[in-house]
């Protein structure tokens, strides 16, 4: 029989979990139990490889502290790798053991959380153990607490080699209607693969610049064509609110593009189009991240240019008027 322990505390001297586990550890191991602990703190970047360590295991003990809220970073990294990465054929197999020590308030709501997320991952979740601990001295003197420590170790060793069954949880039968993953159908040892590459640091990054690049690869050749002659037109036509009695013509220079975006406001009509200009009542020039702000929401067209993100020639007031006859910010949220 193969058990593996996953401790998701932090490590300090002091933590009840760490105690606790040691004494299961010692009482598996006398009814020679293969058992190897993994410290998920000292892990930091190779936790996504970890389900691939659950092929062999028997049963598993869950083990974490709750020191301010919940079952903390390092588990719930752990849990999130085995729904990405894990053998879902393989958790329907193992029992899981939570076990949760405090020094505050809850867990009894931690150790719960742990047997949920076992079962909707379609593992099999045992009896755990969880307490309040405030000493951990105190807890190392009293043996009751021994007792129970290692009654608990005993019953897990009965549960996995007696192969015991329990009723259907109704939060599986749930999932597996109305919330079905959406998984990748890869071989073990591509998914094993995968995994090591999402705990690369170094790989991650240099994706997501390679990604970058694209963006602006195809963003670039997008300009270039056809989607020049309609990029901001849309936004521009969908936002724009009569004003009655303003006749004005602005034209928008932005950064890249051959021809400038020319506005004529005329009443309660708008005309907008890509188009040489060379009679407006205002000129604007900016880049295009500063007008993707400004269609976004994030900016005003008065707050672009007292920034110096714009440069502008003509009425200032106008400013004001384009910000009252597209309300962009409207759109933000």
């Amino acid at each position: 029989m193969k058990i593996n322990i996953y401790y998701g505390g932090r490590g300090i001297i002091d933590d009840p979990t760490n105690y606790v586990i040691g004494k299961m550890q010692g009482v598996l191991e006398e009814l020679r139990v293969n058992v190897t602990r993994y410290n998920l703190y000292e892990m930091k970047n190779t936790i996504p490889m970890l389900p691939q360590t659950l092929k062999d295991a028997d049963g598993i003990v869950l083990a974490t502290t709750v020191e301010w809220f919940g079952i903390g970073g390092y588990m719930q990294q752990f849990l999130d790798a085995c729904w990405l990465y894990g053998d879902k054929e393989k958790i329907a197999q193992i029992y899981m053991c939570p076990i949760v020590m405090s020094t505050t308030y809850g867990e009894r709501e931690a150790k719960l959380n742990l047997s949920n997320a076992w079962e909707i991952l379609g593992g099999l979740p045992c009896s755990g153990l969880c307490g309040y601990i405030d000493n951990t001295v105190s807890m190392e003197m009293n043996k009751d607490y021994l007792r129970i420590i290692e009654k608990k170790a005993e019953n897990l060793y009965r549960t996995i080699s007696q192969h015991a069954t329990s009723f259907p949880g109704s939060n599986q039968a749930v999932l597996q209607k109305i919330a079905v993953s959406r998984t990748i159908n890869l071989s073990p040892q591509e998914t094993e693969q995968l995994s090591q590459y999402a705990s690369d640091d170094g790989y991650v990054q240099q994706q997501k610049e390679d990604i970058q690049e694209l963006a602006s690869l195809f963003r670039d050749k997008l300009s270039q064509g056809n989607g020049q002659e309609e990029e901001y037109i849309f936004l521009f036509q969908q936002k724009f609110v009569p004003q009655a009695g303003i006749h004005i013509t602005c034209a928008i220079k932005i950064e890249g593009k051959d021809n400038p975006l020319v506005l004529n406001i005329n009443g309660p009509t708008f005309e907008c189009k890509y188009a040489a200009c060379e009679k407006a009542d205002m000129f604007m020039n900016t880049k295009r991240n500063v007008l993707e702000d400004i269609v976004n929401g994030r900016m005003t067209f008065q707050r672009a240019f007292m920034s110096g993100a714009m440069t502008t020639k003509g009425d200032m007031k106008i400013l004001r008027m384009l910000d009252q006859i597209f309300p962009f910010e409207e759109r933000q949220g």
